[in-house]
């Protein structure tokens, strides 16, 4: 492993901290943590910590020996000074003479001792970076590490690469108990370098922040180097079809069989990301696949992100596609059923109440493919990706020098379902509509922007559609939450399939279909030119019919429902003079939705429509407006707010019908007119 330490950079970086008050110590913690947390072979999301023994003054001006420490939800990669807490040092030190101490009281202990109350809390492993004496500590669950103690013989092979340079501790669950045991092994050993935690990872430590580092790239180098020269890789590969599927045509199936059901029609969805490399696919093809699988993850760590391990499918045969979802659901459900049996064997034991997670997998390997990171976000999804590579890495080279031999499930499951993870687990509400998909056409638009942030407000991920791709990307950030802008001219089939495809492939279906986009022309019907009238019908009725295929096409495979939701506007029930190019495509549409409704409800598809009338937007703009309101004979004020309510319309009160009725789970064939009141559009 490279050691990416550099002087000048290092330097610059206590500079510039010295301007913001922060000292030595800390700001070279700090650069040593990010290049530690930027290497995924070292850190992932979250795992592994750093520390430093300094000193720290409190709110009154009070000075003390302090422990920086990395708190809890801060990533080393992009870490801060105030990321890396400080807790008085005398109480932390103090607690190693308790015979026991639990883990809601060792929080509460290193609560108690911050310098600032309100910093985060800090890692559950603070007790054993205060216990030891160096002034930096790393810790770091490298693959490499990993390769090495996820073996029966651990203790052996540790003592065999490293020599007498490493201390070797046996498994215990992070908190009091491991720091204690950790401290005495240092003692019995004080020469030592670092420890290697069995099952775990390691830690070394040093007299400054580059002497901590050097060691944890030295010793990482180590065991890397020893795997290369020592192991045989496993070749026997399982056999696959002649002809793979491809990713795409088994996503939408494998995000359904996920999908937690809730009963009644309901389901709590996930996200999935496809991840595909050289490499995984030739480790996923292993005649062993499922086996490595059914072992376990490669550090306990990982139990938070994958649960207990990865879920192996068969791979897909592309002439055997209509089989493959019973193939898929079967194993799901195979899957579970183990989950909820490794639950309740290891929950009998004690009488402490838990909340049994959902047993849905986390990642899912397909021989020929690749593998799926499933979560109820994107960004959780790709977190469990990332986190099925580093498993690859670490299985690969247990297996190349022996036996992959991870902590037991038994002795897993106090760490799933530690006390402090239940909590901050409870914390995390979702939003209404986590774990959906939202495809709105017309998305750049004035509606179909303030609807796709709305969506994604309340959870959803957006795919914006738009004939514009730089208007469509634009609008995605605006939205945010991981949206995404496609460009596509949705008359197109070829072109509105491919926006669908785009979906699929960034987060493994679709939940809701918003189809928007439209536009207007003006003229007498009985002076209207035929290509006008079709070139409005292409846009305004049939890029619905298509889009609503599209959806169709996927929520089926999925099998978990969905929602279709139209904007016809009220010229479907309410036509205006000169506007009937506009008009009878969306009347047409109108009854589009209800048929959808009629067809797919017994799928648990629900269809609905939304009539809008004078929202200001690309399709009614300055100059329709104008045009309009002369044709009414009234002003643009008076026009633009010509209803009951004596009220302007916006995109904003349409996107909220859109919301409402995405949330309505009981409401199909439904219409919802936003116009602010028209007696004359009004539904009878």
């Amino acid at each position: 492993m490279k050691n990416l330490w550099n002087d000048a950079d290092a330097e610059k970086m206590v500079a510039d901290y010295a301007r913001k008050g922060v000292g030595r110590d800390l700001a070279l913690r700090v650069y040593t943590t990010r290049l530690l947390g930027g290497e995924p072979r070292l850190v992932l999301h979250g795992g592994g910590n750093t520390s430093c023994k300094t000193r720290a003054t409190d709110l009154v001006g009070d000075e003390w020996d302090v422990l920086c420490v990395k708190g809890s939800g801060w990533d080393m990669a992009v870490i801060e000074p105030q990321g890396l807490p400080a807790v008085k040092m005398g109480a932390l030190l103090k607690a190693r003479g308790l015979e026991r101490l639990s883990d809601e009281d060792m929080v509460a202990l290193q609560r108690s001792n911050l310098i600032d109350p309100a910093s985060p809390n800090p890692s559950v492993e603070t007790l054993l970076h205060a216990f030891l004496p160096h002034k930096f500590v790393d810790h770091t669950h490298s693959t490499a590490i990993l390769a090495i103690v996820d073996q029966e013989d651990s203790e052996a092979l540790v003592g065999k690469v490293f020599g007498g340079k490493m201390g070797y501790v046996p498994y215990i669950k992070p908190g009091f108990d491991l720091a204690k045991v950790a401290a005495e092994v240092f003692d019995a050993g004080r020469n030592v370098e670092g420890l290697i935690l069995d099952k775990h990872g390691i830690f070394t430590f040093g007299d400054d922040a580059r002497q901590a580092y050097d060691r944890m790239i030295h010793y990482v180098t180590v065991a890397e180097d020893y795997v290369a020269k020592n192991g045989t890789p496993k070749t026997a590969k399982a056999a696959l079809p002649a002809k793979l599927a491809k990713a795409s045509d088994i996503a939408p199936m494998l995000r359904g069989a996920v999908a937690v059901a809730r009963g009644e029609g309901r389901f709590d969805r996930m996200i999935s990301d496809f991840r595909t490399s050289d490499a995984i696919v030739d480790f996923i093809n292993s005649a062993k696949i499922a086996d490595y699988a059914g072992r376990g993850v490669s550090t306990p760590d990982l139990s938070i992100r994958i649960k207990t391990g990865p879920m192996a499918v068969p791979a897909p045969d592309a002439d055997k596609l209509g089989d493959y979802k019973a193939v898929i659901r079967g194993h799901v459900e195979a899957f579970a059923k183990d989950y909820r049996a490794y639950f309740e064997s290891n929950d009998a034991l004690d009488d402490v109440k838990r909340i049994m997670l959902d047993p849905m997998p986390r990642l899912t390997l397909v021989p020929g493919l690749g593998m799926f990171g499933h979560g109820r976000t994107l960004k959780d999804a790709k977190i469990a990706s990332d986190v099925g590579e580093m498993w690859i890495e670490a299985v690969r080279g247990a297996e190349a020098i022996g036996n992959f031999q991870p902590l037991s499930k038994a002795d897993l499951f106090p760490l799933e379902y530690w006390s402090l993870e239940q909590a901050k687990l409870a914390a995390n509400k979702p939003k209404p509509l986590t774990g959906q998909v939202v495809l709105i056409t017309g998305g750049a638009g004035a509606i179909g922007a303030a609807t796709a942030k709305l969506f994604a407000a309340n959870g959803a991920h957006a795919v914006i559609v738009d004939l514009d791709p730089a208007k469509a990307a634009e609008a995605a950030k605006a939205a945010g939450n991981n949206s995404i802008g496609v460009g596509a001219d949705i008359t197109n089939p070829a072109e509105m399939r491919a926006a669908f495809d785009k979906a699929v492939a960034v987060y493994g279906g679709v939940d809701i279909l918003v189809s928007n986009a439209g536009a207007a022309w003006e003229g007498r019907i009985g002076e209207l030119d035929d290509a006008t009238l079709r070139k409005s019908f292409e846009l305004n009725f049939f890029a619905h019919q298509s889009a609503a295929q599209n959806a169709v096409r996927i929520m089926l495979e999925q099998g978990t429902g969905g929602v279709l939701l139209f904007n016809t506007s009220k010229q479907a029930v309410n036509p205006g003079p000169k506007f009937g190019a506009y008009g009878l495509p969306k009347a047409a549409t109108l009854f589009l939705s209800r048929q959808y409704a009629l067809d797919y409800g017994a799928h648990g598809i629900r269809s609905n429509a939304v009539n809008a009338d004078r929202i200001r937007s690309g399709l009614l703009t300055d100059t329709m407006i104008a045009s309009r309101s002369g044709a009414r004979g009234v002003s643009e004020k008076e026009y633009m707010s010509g209803n009951l309510l004596g009220q302007e319309v916006t995109a904003d009160d349409v996107a909220q019908a859109f919301l409402h009725q995405a949330l309505a789970e009981r409401t199909t064939a439904d219409v919802t007119t936003v116009d602010g009141g028209n007696i004359a559009a009004a539904l009878r």
